[in-house]
Formats: structure tokens, C-alpha cells, sequence
């Protein structure tokens, strides 16, 4: 989008003194004659941008100048704000030189005052050793990344993955790419990557819509239908984490949860996470092992 190259442009000129339509050309790989428009433009909207021929010459901006309101509204200014707040409290490894870098854009105050985004939560690193950033590059270069992985039922492997994309989800990163040993399309979380090598290797990027399902691994996904009845110590949980449709209030301050999940690891430590203000209905399985669960907790700290 123009809007985007021209405010790109601009921070380009306020960070250099001087720079060839040659090199903004190249930088968004469009033509010369669409970069002499784009100067055009912000010439018009007010911006001291002009343009030097010879040796040494270019495009620069007037000395002194520091940039206002010409090119962002209050409103755009708000929105990038949110944006800029929102990596911050994902844990974006290089947002903070951003905020730096673009900080003149914006009154006193205005990055600080009005609005803070917090997803913070307790526990690991997901960053250390800066595997993000080791991540990133790989995507943007297309090369392998090597790395030991563990799952969620705590089975430890070494993988070598053409990396795809990174994803925030469920206050999480995690990595989405191919995976030689599985030969597949495979999410992992980020904090469980451990021993990341950058390999030399590349690789062609492969179309997401081409590549098939491995139908081994949907047939292997035991889906269960879990029904839960919490007592009202749960109620701010349920109203965080349920959608209100699977919830019937059944009075005297309980409530009963349905739904619809795939049994993992991860379905029985999220029950107990809720302690004694849930009972597991049905199935009566599911039920079997959580009581069982507890006993052997019970015996740990009564020994």
C-alpha cells in the first residue's frame, strides 16, 4: 500500500541524511519513476522532501525537520500504538528498538499513557537463547532449523524442520513448519524447542494448500465429549475460558460444561488445575483417572 512505503519512506529520511531513488526502488521493488511519485506526494502533504542531482545527490529531507502530523491521524496514531503495545506484551524480541526508532512521532506521553497491553504469565522463557530471532531469520532465508523437541506426553525427539511461519496463540508462540521426520505439517511451542541449530542447509518453500494431511494422524486423534460440573469458586474461570452456549447453570451455584476434545496430557492436568471446584461427569473413564491422579498425590505428601 502507498500509505505504508510513504510513511516507510519518511523514517528512511529522517534515520539518513541523504538516499538514491535507485535505493528506495530496490528496498520496496518498485520502479524509480513510483518513487519520484511517492516524493511527489510528500512534498504536497507538507513534508520539506527535495531532491539533489550530481554527485552525492538524492532525496533528503530539510535540515532541523522532525516529523508531525502531516502524515498520521490522531486515529492512525492510536492504532499503531495498540499494535506497537501488543508485541511489547508478546515478548517480540526487537519491538523495543522500533518504539525507539519511531518514538518522534508521537507527543510525550502518548506511547505510556492511555492504553497497556499485559499477556504476561508466569514461568519459562520462551526466548532463551534468543531462539526467536533464530527462528525468524530461518523462515525469511529458507534454511532447516534442527532441534530437540518435547511433546505434550513428555516424549523427547530430535527434528528437522522446514520452518513456515510463526504463530501467537493461546498466549504462546509456537513454530509452524514441515517436519522431515514426520513427514508433515507440525505446530510446535517455542518455549519446548531446546538445542535449536540454524542449519546451511535451505529448502524450497513448500504451498501450504498442496500439501496433504496425513490421515494416519487424524484417525490417531481420539476425540472425547467431557462433561464437567464446577461449583461458583469456578465461575470466573468458566465465564474466562467457556463459551456460554456450553454452559448450563444448574442451580445452587453450579454449572455444567460440555464439549468436545481431543484426549492428550494436557485435558487431565487442566481438570486438576481446577482442583476440588470440579467433578468429572462423564465419561466415567476420564473420571477413573483423575481419581486416580489424586491418590497418588495424596500419597506423595503424606509420605
Amino acid at each position: 500500500m502507498q500509505i505504508n512505503r510513504l510513511i516507510e519512506i519518511t523514517v528512511i529520511l529522517l534515520n539518513k541524511n541523504i538516499v538514491t531513488a535507485k535505493e528506495l526502488a530496490e528496498k520496496f521493488q518498485v520502479s524509480t519513476r513510483t518513487i519520484y511519485r511517492d516524493i511527489e506526494v510528500l512534498s504536497s502533504s507538507g513534508i520539506p522532501v527535495y531532491m539533489s542531482k550530481g554527485k552525492g545527490g538524492g532525496i533528503s529531507l530539510l535540515e532541523g525537520y522532525s516529523i508531525n502530523k502531516t502524515i498520521l491521524s490522531d486515529s492512525d496514531k492510536q492504532s499503531l500504538i495498540v499494535a506497537l503495545k501488543t508485541l511489547q506484551s508478546i515478548k517480540y524480541p526487537e519491538v523495543s528498538s522500533v518504539i525507539d526508532k519511531i518514538s518522534f512521532m508521537f507527543n510525550k506521553g502518548e506511547l505510556e499513557n492511555w492504553v497497556e497491553i499485559d499477556f504476561s504469565r508466569w514461568g519459562s522463557n520462551f526466548n532463551e537463547g534468543d531462539k526467536f530471532t533464530y527462528i525468524k531469520n530461518a523462515i525469511l532465508n529458507n534454511k532447516l532449523i534442527k532441534f530437540s523437541y518435547v511433546n505434550s506426553i513428555a516424549s523427547e525427539s530430535k527434528r528437522i524442520i522446514e520452518p513456515m511461519k510463526l504463530i501467537y496463540k493461546g498466549q504462546a508462540w509456537y513454530l509452524y513448519g514441515y517436519c522431515r521426520l514426520k513427514e508433515d505439517l507440525r505446530m510446535f511451542r517455542i518455549s519446548r524447542i531446546k538445542d535449536l541449530e540454524l542449519l546451511n542447509e535451505g529448502f524450497i518453500r513448500r504451498e501450504i494448500d498442496k500439501i496433504e494431511v496425513n490421515n494416519a494422524q487424524k484417525e490417531n486423534i481420539n476425540l472425547i465429549k467431557l462433561k464437567l460440573l464446577f461449583n461458583k469458586e469456578a465461575l470466573y474461570r468458566i465465564l474466562d475460558e467457556f463459551d456460554s452456549k456450553d454452559v448450563v447453570d444448574k442451580g445452587n451455584y453450579t454449572y455444567e460444561v460440555s464439549m468436545e476434545l481431543p484426549e492428550s496430557e494436557w485435558i487431565y492436568g487442566y481438570i486438576l488445575s481446577f482442583g476440588c471446584n470440579v467433578e468429572v461427569l462423564e465419561p466415567a473413564y476420564i473420571r477413573d483417572v483423575i481419581a486416580s491422579r489424586l491418590e497418588k498425590m495424596i500419597k506423595i505428601y503424606s509420605s
